[in-house]
This record gives structure tokens, C-alpha cells and sequence, in this order.
């Protein structure tokens, strides 16, 4: 053996066992419960720690595209950096870089800079905007596609042209492109059409901060959110496709879901971290302004969510990392149309659910299975995803009581900034491993430059 593992509690799909993990040549070589005939060339003592396997994060905007344009914000680098300290060993970016990819030819160029930079795994999800591209884009062994039903009004950026599809037709016409590749579609649900009566009233009552564009967001039970859920759960059935719903937050919306997969629809979804530890406490948006916004889940909602994580609606916890200056948050405080929205989240969301883990609100077992297995098994990425013999050895050993707190000095993002700042958290990564390598050791980021290789998936969906 390269390495050997001693003297752990190991998630194993089976459950948690203690015992011992071999890894050579990047793979996990065997799992031991005797090792007294395991040699290796070096080995950890593991004592009083859990290993995990590495987080597979289906959703993270990285910023930095083929040409300058938001690379201030973050680069691959650095999202990467955030992703070793945070136990996250595979990261998927998201199509809003500069420009977004949606040909053969740009996606080619973003992959190049993961392949220079990138310090964990990594793929990307392109947009099927243009059709006549959808199927050699298919052939690169991507996750996903990925679409917003969302036009901003006030800014071009997050949802910048290129990307934004609203109209019902072309949505089809997406679908059944993807379909007939059999590559999964990822929708930023939205209405814009019914958000643009409900802004429209609050502009006209003079409100534009961050709090009303809180509370336009989550109006009338979160409508925005269902309506859309609703139409795409239809268009669905009509394609056929592999549908995964980005953003579940209100309780109508895992209804809507939790039936359509009770009707046998070939549909998935995922929740994000601010959903249940951020956006959900009014206080905090009050307190924070836009530094909380992504959106506003209004807390009856929250109970909702947490049964759908619990008993299998919620297919997958992602990050919708989303880092941004305190410059483009600040102006929320007068117009909050105007504040790009998202929250930075890699660094500390493992952390998050292991304390939710230690509040019994989800058990261990639960968050291995939102965010590493069923990632893994839903878009189909070889080798990952589990703690099993032939399996990447992508894993992060997790002190379950250590508490900390989150503080912005530590954030190593380009922004300098987390909303979850001062909140005291249980359950820290304390080693991160990249098929084997280690890319986090004793509060430090170890990984290089260029470490990381595309995680690809191969097969039908």
C-alpha cells in the first residue's frame, strides 16, 4: 500500500465501522478490520477521527471564465482552496463565467483552466443554448446542462444573457435535446413573468432594499418558485429528459416534487445550505441585508425542507456557492435589485451539517448520502462518491467534536468574506484527500496548482 489508514470510524455504505483504509495508486485498495498483514509505505493514525468520503458539490459558480470578467471574485484557484479546507473533493462549476460556455469550443477553453488551476476534481455544466451544440458538448463526459429561468432586472449579472431561458418553447426544445443525449438538465426555476407584477408593486411603494427584495422573492408562498417547478415538472413528462430542480425551498415546491416522483417522472432535486442555516431566520436578513441573500426561506417552510432531506425528496445538498464583493452587497442596503445575489458557502457547509448532525436534525449517515453517494449515482461520476475497495480514495477525516467558529479572517475566498461569520459550529475537516493525495493537513491547503483531474461521467445518466 501507498497509505494506510489506521484506527478510524469509516462511513461505509454499509454504516460506520472502525477500522483501517489501504490506498495505492489513487484508489481505495481494501478496507480492514484486521490490518495486522497490511503493509504500507506510510501510515495515519486516524484515532478519535471519522472518514468521510469527499464532497461532491454538483453546484458552485467559480467565477473565473476563458476571458476577464469575474475572476475578482474568486478564481478556480481559489474556489478550489475553499473546497480542500471544506472536505469538498469534487466541484462542479456553473455555466455564469465570462463568456458562459454553451459551444464545444468554449467549454473546451473552461475545462483548460481547471486543468491548469484546479486543486480537487472537478467538471463543469455548460448551457444547451445553442441546440446544434448540445450533442458534442455531451460527449465530454459532463455532469449536466444547466439553464436559469431567470432574466435580472436592475443588473446583467448573475443571470447574464446566454444563459437565461424563460420561454416555455425553448425550454421544450432544451429538454428534448437533452433527452435524446440522455445528459441530465439542471433549471434555475423561475417566473419571471409573475415576478415581474410582484417587483413592480414594491418599486411602486418606493421599496427596493434588500428586505423587499426579500420578501418580493418569497411572495405569495414562494409562487415564483412553485409555478415554475410546476411548468418544468409538465415539460418533463412531455420529454422525457432528466430533469434536477435547483433551489428547493419552499414546502409547495417538495410537494410538487415528492408527487412527480410518486408518478414515476425521471426527476431529481437539490436544497442549498442557506436554505435551512441562513435564509430561513428573518433576523439575519435584517441583520445582514444582501451579505444573506440568495433569498428568503420563510421559516414555516423550514420544517418541510428538513422532512424532505430526511426521508429521500431531497435528492442532494449543493452549495450554490456564490462569492461577491462586500461592494456589490452593499448597495443592497438602498437597492437590492441592484446587489448581485448568492453567498459564499464551500469552506464551512460540511461543517454546517455535521453540527446539524450533532442537533439530530439529520443523521450522519443521511449527510454522506446528500453529498457524496447520491451526487455520485445521479449524474453517474465514475469512481465516487463511496467509501468502497476500486473507488477513488477522495476522503476527509472529520474531528465530529471539534467546535469552532467561523470567522471572516479565515475565509479563503477573494471576497474576504462569509455571511456565517460568528457562528460556532461543530465538526471540522481536519484532512482532505484527492484520490489519495492530500490537499488539506493542520488548518493549511497542501494541494497544487493543476492536482486536480476532471471527474467524468460516463454512461446513461
Amino acid at each position: 500500500m501507498d497509505l494506510l489508514i489506521k484506527n478510524a470510524s469509516i462511513s461505509t455504505p454499509g454504516g460506520l465501522i472502525s477500522g483501517s483504509i489501504g490506498v495505492k495508486d489513487g484508489l481505495i485498495a481494501g478496507i480492514y478490520q484486521d490490518d495486522s498483514e497490511v503493509h504500507a509505505k506510510e501510515t495515519l493514525d486516524a484515532s478519535g477521527l471519522t472518514v468521510l468520503p469527499g464532497v461532491i458539490d454538483m453546484h458552485s459558480h467559480h467565477r473565473e471564465g476563458s476571458l476577464p470578467g469575474f475572476e475578482y471574485k474568486d478564481t478556480i484557484y481559489t474556489a478550489t482552496q475553499q473546497c480542500a479546507a471544506g472536505g469538498v473533493t469534487t466541484s462542479v462549476g456553473m455555466p455564469n463565467v465570462t463568456p458562459p460556455p454553451n459551444s464545444l469550443d468554449l467549454l473546451k477553453k473552461q475545462f483548460a483552466i481547471y486543468e491548469k488551476d484546479a486543486i480537487v476534481d472537478w467538471n463543469f455544466n455548460p448551457a444547451p443554448t445553442i441546440l446544434s451544440e448540445v450533442p458534442d458538448m455531451a460527449k465530454e463526459g459532463i455532469t449536466a446542462f444547466k439553464i436559469f429561468m431567470v432574466v435580472d432586472t436592475g443588473r446583467n449579472y448573475p443571470h447574464m444573457p446566454g444563459i437565461g431561458v424563460h420561454d416555455h418553447g425553448k425550454i421544450l426544445e432544451i429538454m428534448q435535446a437533452c433527452a435524446a443525449v440522455n445528459v441530465p438538465l439542471m433549471v434555475h426555476p423561475h417566473d419571471q413573468a409573475l415576478m415581474d407584477v410582484i417587483e413592480k408593486k414594491f418599486w411602486e411603494k418606493g421599496e427596493r432594499d434588500a428586505l423587499a427584495y426579500a420578501k418580493a422573492y418569497a411572495a405569495y408562498d414562494g409562487v415564483i418558485w412553485e409555478s415554475a417547478i410546476a411548468t418544468l415538472l409538465r415539460l418533463q413528462k412531455a420529454s422525457g429528459c432528466h430533469l434536477h430542480v435547483l433551489h428547493t425551498q419552499t414546502t409547495g415546491s417538495v410537494e410538487l416534487i415528492r408527487q412527480a416522483k410518486k408518478n414515476g417522472q425521471r426527476v431529481t432535486c437539490e436544497m442549498n445550505p442557506w436554505a435551512v442555516f441562513l435564509g430561513c431566520d428573518w433576523s439575519a436578513i435584517e441583520r445582514l441585508g444582501s451579505y444573506a441573500l440568495s433569498y428568503w426561506v420563510p421559516e414555516k417552510n423550514v420544517p418541510g425542507l428538513w422532512e424532505g432531506l430526511n426521508d429521500g425528496t431531497i435528492d442532494i445538498i449543493a452549495t450554490d456557492h456564490a462569492p461577491h464583493t462586500k461592494e456589490e452587497k452593499e448597495i443592497g442596503w438602498t437597492d437590492g435589485w441592484k446587489a448581485h445575489t448568492g453567498t459564499p458557502s464551500t469552506q464551512f457547509y460540511l461543517s454546517l451539517l455535521l453540527t446539524a448532525v450533532a442537533e439530530g436534525k439529520i443523521s450522519l449517515d443521511r449527510v454522506v448520502e446528500l453529498t457524496a453517494s447520491s451526487p455520485a449515482r445521479l449524474f453517474n461520476l465514475e469512481k465516487k462518491g463511496s467509501i468502497v475497495p476500486g473507488n477513488h480514495a477522495d476522503l476527509v477525516l472529520v474531528d465530529l467534536n471539534q467546535e469552532y467558529e467561523i470567522r471572516d479572517e479565515d475565509v479563503l475566498s477573494l471576497v474576504g468574506w462569509s455571511p456565517y461569520a460568528g457562528r460556532m459550529v461543530k465538526g471540522k475537516p481536519v484532512i482532505t484527500m484527492v484520490r489519495g493525495q492530500t490537499v488539506y493537513k493542520d488548518g493549511k491547503v497542501v494541494g497544487k496548482k493543476g492536482g486536480g483531474k476532471k471527474a467524468v461521467a460516463r454512461g446513461k445518466q
